[in-house]
Protein backbone atom coordinates (compact mmCIF):
# COMPACT_ATOMS: atom_id res chain seq x y z
CA UNK A 1 0.00 0.00 0.00
CA UNK A 2 1.22 3.63 -0.98
CA UNK A 3 -0.16 5.75 2.22
CA UNK A 4 -0.24 9.07 -0.28
CA UNK A 5 -1.29 7.26 -3.40
CA UNK A 6 -4.43 6.31 -1.25
CA UNK A 7 -5.24 9.56 -0.03
CA UNK A 8 -4.50 11.34 -3.01
CA UNK A 9 -7.18 14.90 -3.73
CA UNK A 10 -8.72 13.87 -0.30
CA UNK A 11 -9.99 16.89 1.37
CA UNK A 12 -10.87 15.37 4.69
CA UNK A 13 -8.83 12.73 5.78
CA UNK A 14 -9.63 10.68 9.66
CA UNK A 15 -7.07 8.78 11.89
CA UNK A 16 -8.53 6.62 14.51
CA UNK A 17 -8.12 3.39 16.85
CA UNK A 18 -9.32 1.13 19.81
CA UNK A 19 -10.88 2.32 22.87
CA UNK A 20 -8.89 2.26 25.87
CA UNK A 21 -6.00 3.48 23.04
CA UNK A 22 -2.78 1.67 24.71
CA UNK A 23 1.02 2.66 23.43
CA UNK A 24 0.56 1.21 20.03
CA UNK A 25 -2.75 2.67 19.39
CA UNK A 26 -1.64 6.14 20.58
CA UNK A 27 1.99 5.91 19.05
CA UNK A 28 0.72 4.47 15.41
CA UNK A 29 -2.46 7.20 15.03
CA UNK A 30 0.22 10.11 16.04
CA UNK A 31 2.56 9.33 13.89
CA UNK A 32 0.40 8.48 11.02
CA UNK A 33 -1.64 12.12 12.02
CA UNK A 34 2.06 13.91 11.72
CA UNK A 35 3.22 12.22 8.32
CA UNK A 36 -0.56 12.86 6.32
CA UNK A 37 -0.23 16.75 7.83
CA UNK A 38 3.34 17.29 6.95
CA UNK A 39 2.94 15.58 3.43
CA UNK A 40 -0.55 16.51 3.11
CA UNK A 41 -0.90 20.27 3.82
CA UNK A 42 -3.74 21.04 1.88
CA UNK A 43 -5.87 18.30 3.23
CA UNK A 44 -7.81 18.73 6.61
CA UNK A 45 -6.30 15.72 9.17
CA UNK A 46 -8.39 14.80 12.49
CA UNK A 47 -7.04 12.29 14.97
CA UNK A 48 -10.07 10.81 16.98
CA UNK A 49 -9.06 8.99 20.26
CA UNK A 50 -9.88 8.51 23.91
CA UNK A 51 -7.70 10.84 25.85
CA UNK A 52 -4.35 9.37 26.42
CA UNK A 53 -2.77 8.20 29.38
CA UNK A 54 -0.23 11.15 31.11
CA UNK A 55 2.31 8.54 30.57
CA UNK A 56 2.43 10.04 27.26
CA UNK A 57 2.52 12.89 27.55
CA UNK A 58 6.28 12.93 25.70
CA UNK A 59 4.54 12.82 22.48
CA UNK A 60 4.17 16.32 20.97
CA UNK A 61 0.58 17.59 19.49
CA UNK A 62 -1.46 15.27 22.01
CA UNK A 63 -3.62 18.25 22.29
CA UNK A 64 -4.71 18.11 18.50
CA UNK A 65 -6.39 14.95 19.65
CA UNK A 66 -10.53 15.06 19.15
CA UNK A 67 -11.99 13.21 21.94
CA UNK A 68 -14.95 14.66 22.50
CA UNK A 69 -16.59 12.89 19.15
CA UNK A 70 -18.46 15.73 18.50
CA UNK A 71 -17.48 16.75 14.90
CA UNK A 72 -19.80 16.66 11.93
CA UNK A 73 -19.23 16.12 8.38
CA UNK A 74 -17.64 13.28 6.47
CA UNK A 75 -14.41 11.73 5.24
CA UNK A 76 -13.15 11.09 1.92
CA UNK A 77 -10.54 9.09 3.83
CA UNK A 78 -10.37 7.45 7.10
CA UNK A 79 -7.94 5.14 8.79
CA UNK A 80 -8.47 2.62 11.01
CA UNK A 81 -5.15 1.63 13.28
CA UNK A 82 -4.67 -1.21 15.60
CA UNK A 83 -8.04 -2.45 15.24
CA UNK A 84 -11.55 -3.51 14.33
CA UNK A 85 -14.17 -1.57 13.05
CA UNK A 86 -16.19 -2.99 16.44
CA UNK A 87 -13.26 -1.76 18.70
CA UNK A 88 -13.46 1.82 17.60
CA UNK A 89 -16.00 3.39 19.94
CA UNK A 90 -17.61 6.96 18.91
CA UNK A 91 -14.85 6.63 16.05
CA UNK A 92 -16.64 4.22 14.43
CA UNK A 93 -19.20 6.67 13.14
CA UNK A 94 -16.73 8.36 10.73
CA UNK A 95 -14.73 5.18 9.75
CA UNK A 96 -18.12 3.65 8.59
CA UNK A 97 -19.38 6.95 6.74
CA UNK A 98 -16.12 7.46 5.05
CA UNK A 99 -16.11 7.20 0.98
CA UNK A 100 -12.88 4.99 1.83
CA UNK A 101 -11.79 3.12 4.83
CA UNK A 102 -8.41 1.87 5.00
CA UNK A 103 -7.52 -1.20 7.92
CA UNK A 104 -4.27 -1.26 9.35
CA UNK A 105 -3.07 -3.72 12.11
CA UNK A 106 -1.06 -6.63 13.02
CA UNK A 107 -3.75 -8.56 15.31
CA UNK A 108 -3.97 -12.13 14.38
CA UNK A 109 -7.78 -11.95 15.55
CA UNK A 110 -8.50 -9.37 12.91
CA UNK A 111 -8.53 -12.17 9.61
CA UNK A 112 -10.11 -10.01 6.86
CA UNK A 113 -9.97 -6.61 7.92
CA UNK A 114 -12.83 -3.87 8.30
CA UNK A 115 -12.24 -1.65 5.16
CA UNK A 116 -12.33 -1.38 1.62
CA UNK A 117 -8.26 -1.58 1.98
CA UNK A 118 -6.51 -3.55 4.30
CA UNK A 119 -3.28 -4.09 5.49
CA UNK A 120 -3.42 -6.87 8.16
CA UNK A 121 0.27 -8.48 8.98
CA UNK A 122 -0.19 -11.24 12.28
CA UNK A 123 2.99 -11.50 12.04
CA UNK A 124 4.33 -8.19 13.11
CA UNK A 125 5.33 -6.82 16.22
CA UNK A 126 3.00 -3.95 16.33
CA UNK A 127 0.89 -1.76 13.70
CA UNK A 128 3.30 1.51 14.65
CA UNK A 129 5.78 -1.39 12.47
CA UNK A 130 3.84 -1.81 9.60
CA UNK A 131 2.83 2.41 9.25
CA UNK A 132 7.21 2.36 9.51
CA UNK A 133 7.32 0.07 6.43
CA UNK A 134 4.18 1.80 4.36
CA UNK A 135 6.12 5.30 5.06
CA UNK A 136 9.08 6.72 2.83
CA UNK A 137 11.68 6.31 5.23
CA UNK A 138 13.46 10.12 3.91
CA UNK A 139 10.43 11.58 4.87
CA UNK A 140 10.36 10.94 8.48
CA UNK A 141 10.95 13.64 11.32
CA UNK A 142 11.95 13.15 15.04
CA UNK A 143 8.58 13.60 15.95
CA UNK A 144 7.06 10.69 13.58
CA UNK A 145 10.08 8.30 14.77
CA UNK A 146 9.33 9.42 18.56
CA UNK A 147 5.36 8.25 17.74
CA UNK A 148 6.27 5.02 15.89
CA UNK A 149 9.16 4.06 18.56
CA UNK A 150 6.15 4.30 21.33
CA UNK A 151 4.43 2.14 19.31
CA UNK A 152 6.75 -0.53 18.47
CA UNK A 153 8.37 -0.38 22.01
CA UNK A 154 4.95 -1.06 23.81
CA UNK A 155 3.41 -3.45 22.07
CA UNK A 156 6.55 -5.77 22.21
CA UNK A 157 6.81 -5.20 25.89
CA UNK A 158 9.78 -3.38 25.50
CA UNK A 159 11.05 -5.88 23.04
CA UNK A 160 10.83 -9.09 24.84
CA UNK A 161 7.98 -10.09 23.50
CA UNK A 162 7.78 -12.69 21.09
CA UNK A 163 6.82 -10.71 18.85
CA UNK A 164 9.88 -8.92 18.25
CA UNK A 165 11.88 -9.92 15.43
CA UNK A 166 15.00 -9.06 13.95
CA UNK A 167 13.22 -6.65 11.54
CA UNK A 168 11.66 -5.10 14.91
CA UNK A 169 15.30 -4.19 16.07
CA UNK A 170 16.43 -3.03 12.82
CA UNK A 171 13.47 -0.35 12.35
CA UNK A 172 13.71 0.81 16.46
CA UNK A 173 18.01 1.34 15.56
CA UNK A 174 16.52 3.75 12.76
CA UNK A 175 14.12 5.50 14.66
CA UNK A 176 16.56 6.20 17.07
CA UNK A 177 19.06 7.64 14.99
CA UNK A 178 16.97 10.91 15.23
CA UNK A 179 18.59 11.65 18.45
CA UNK A 180 15.67 11.58 20.89
CA UNK A 181 16.02 10.33 24.10
CA UNK A 182 14.42 6.65 23.92
CA UNK A 183 15.42 5.46 27.39
CA UNK A 184 13.17 8.56 29.20
CA UNK A 185 10.48 7.73 27.11
CA UNK A 186 10.53 3.93 28.45
CA UNK A 187 11.31 4.86 31.93
CA UNK A 188 8.21 7.38 31.47
CA UNK A 189 5.84 5.68 29.55
CA UNK A 190 5.96 1.72 30.26
CA UNK A 191 8.11 1.56 34.50
CA UNK A 192 6.95 5.00 35.98
CA UNK A 193 3.84 5.29 37.91
CA UNK A 194 2.33 7.63 40.10
CA UNK A 195 1.70 6.93 43.95
CA UNK A 196 -1.63 5.90 43.77
CA UNK A 197 -0.76 3.75 40.52
CA UNK A 198 1.73 1.95 42.99
CA UNK A 199 -0.93 1.80 45.79
CA UNK A 200 -3.44 0.13 43.31
CA UNK A 201 -0.44 -2.04 42.33
CA UNK A 202 0.41 -3.29 45.35
CA UNK A 203 -3.41 -3.94 46.41
CA UNK A 204 -4.09 -6.43 43.03
CA UNK A 205 -0.46 -8.38 43.72
CA UNK A 206 -1.46 -8.90 47.08
CA UNK A 207 -5.11 -9.95 46.56
CA UNK A 208 -3.47 -12.32 43.74
CA UNK A 209 -5.01 -16.10 43.36
CA UNK A 210 -3.08 -18.69 41.77
CA UNK A 211 -4.89 -21.81 40.00
CA UNK A 212 -4.92 -24.51 38.06
CA UNK A 213 -1.99 -26.28 40.40
CA UNK A 214 -0.22 -22.75 40.47
CA UNK A 215 0.10 -22.61 36.40
CA UNK A 216 -2.74 -19.66 36.54
CA UNK A 217 -2.65 -16.50 38.64
CA UNK A 218 -5.64 -13.79 38.27
CA UNK A 219 -6.41 -10.60 40.04
CA UNK A 220 -9.75 -8.23 40.12
CA UNK A 221 -9.81 -4.77 40.71
CA UNK A 222 -13.60 -4.28 41.22
CA UNK A 223 -15.29 -0.33 41.08
CA UNK A 224 -15.59 0.20 44.72
CA UNK A 225 -11.50 -0.08 44.89
CA UNK A 226 -11.00 1.98 41.88
CA UNK A 227 -13.03 4.54 43.57
CA UNK A 228 -11.35 4.29 47.15
CA UNK A 229 -7.81 4.95 45.55
CA UNK A 230 -9.17 7.43 42.91
CA UNK A 231 -7.79 5.57 39.76
CA UNK A 232 -9.09 5.50 35.92
CA UNK A 233 -8.73 2.15 33.93
CA UNK A 234 -5.33 3.65 32.56
CA UNK A 235 -4.19 3.69 35.52
CA UNK A 236 -4.01 -0.40 35.94
CA UNK A 237 -1.75 -0.43 32.94
CA UNK A 238 1.04 -3.40 33.73
CA UNK A 239 -0.34 -4.86 36.16
CA UNK A 240 -1.33 -7.86 34.47
CA UNK A 241 2.22 -7.74 33.12
CA UNK A 242 3.59 -7.94 37.30
CA UNK A 243 1.12 -11.10 37.46
CA UNK A 244 3.08 -12.73 34.61
CA UNK A 245 6.32 -12.27 36.37
CA UNK A 246 4.94 -14.93 38.68
CA UNK A 247 7.86 -17.78 38.65
CA UNK A 248 5.77 -21.14 37.94
CA UNK A 249 2.93 -19.27 35.96
CA UNK A 250 2.04 -20.01 32.13
CA UNK A 251 -0.68 -17.32 32.13
CA UNK A 252 -1.69 -14.24 33.81
CA UNK A 253 -5.41 -12.44 34.32
CA UNK A 254 -6.17 -9.26 35.07
CA UNK A 255 -9.69 -8.45 35.63
CA UNK A 256 -10.95 -4.89 36.23
CA UNK A 257 -14.68 -3.86 36.75
CA UNK A 258 -16.64 -1.42 34.13
CA UNK A 259 -20.00 -1.31 35.00
CA UNK A 260 -22.52 -4.09 36.69
CA UNK A 261 -21.40 -8.31 36.19
CA UNK A 262 -19.32 -6.13 32.82
CA UNK A 263 -14.92 -6.91 33.35
CA UNK A 264 -12.56 -6.07 30.72
CA UNK A 265 -10.01 -8.57 31.04
CA UNK A 266 -6.54 -8.58 30.07
CA UNK A 267 -4.26 -11.83 29.63
CA UNK A 268 -0.31 -12.70 29.55
CA UNK A 269 0.82 -15.25 28.69
CA UNK A 270 4.64 -17.66 28.16
CA UNK A 271 5.31 -19.79 24.79
CA UNK A 272 2.91 -22.44 26.30
CA UNK A 273 -0.78 -20.84 25.94
CA UNK A 274 -1.58 -18.57 23.15
CA UNK A 275 -4.03 -16.41 24.67
CA UNK A 276 -5.55 -14.70 21.54
CA UNK A 277 -7.24 -17.77 21.26
CA UNK A 278 -8.96 -17.78 24.33
CA UNK A 279 -9.65 -13.88 24.10
CA UNK A 280 -10.98 -14.69 20.26
CA UNK A 281 -13.00 -17.30 21.76
CA UNK A 282 -15.09 -14.30 24.26
CA UNK A 283 -15.31 -11.95 21.51
CA UNK A 284 -11.96 -10.21 22.19
CA UNK A 285 -8.76 -10.46 20.16
CA UNK A 286 -4.75 -9.94 20.28
CA UNK A 287 -1.30 -11.47 19.62
CA UNK A 288 -0.66 -15.12 21.36
CA UNK A 289 1.33 -13.46 24.82
CA UNK A 290 -0.61 -10.82 25.28
CA UNK A 291 -4.85 -10.37 24.42
CA UNK A 292 -8.23 -9.21 26.43
CA UNK A 293 -11.39 -9.22 25.84
CA UNK A 294 -14.18 -7.94 27.90
CA UNK A 295 -16.61 -10.80 29.72
CA UNK A 296 -20.42 -10.88 31.18
CA UNK A 297 -21.00 -12.43 35.05
CA UNK A 298 -19.09 -12.63 38.13
CA UNK A 299 -15.75 -12.69 39.50
CA UNK A 300 -15.92 -16.64 39.83
CA UNK A 301 -18.18 -16.77 36.23
CA UNK A 302 -15.34 -14.86 34.43
CA UNK A 303 -12.32 -16.84 35.57
CA UNK A 304 -14.12 -20.34 35.70
CA UNK A 305 -14.77 -19.65 31.70
CA UNK A 306 -11.71 -18.16 31.06
CA UNK A 307 -9.22 -21.40 32.93
CA UNK A 308 -11.97 -23.64 31.03
CA UNK A 309 -10.37 -22.47 27.42
CA UNK A 310 -6.71 -21.88 29.07
CA UNK A 311 -6.67 -25.71 30.40
CA UNK A 312 -7.07 -26.85 26.86
CA UNK A 313 -4.01 -25.14 25.81
CA UNK A 314 -2.04 -26.80 29.13
CA UNK A 315 -3.48 -30.57 28.88
CA UNK A 316 -1.79 -30.53 25.59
Amino acid sequence: MNLLAECQGAARIGISSHTHPDGDAVGSTMALYLYLKKQLPEAEIRLFLEKPPESFRHLRYLDEIDSLYDFHGTFDVFFALDTVADRMGDAVKYFEGAKKKINIDHHISNQNGSGDINDIRPETGSTAEILYELMEEEKLDEDIAVALYTGIAHDTGIFQYSNTRPRTLEIAAKLIRFGFDFSRIIEESFYQRSYLQNQILGRALIESIRIMDGRCIFSCVNKKMMDFYQVQPGDLDGIVNQLRNTRGADCAIFLYQTGVLEYKVSLRSNEKVDVSVVASYFGGGGHARAAGCTMRGSVHDVINNLSDRIALQLEV
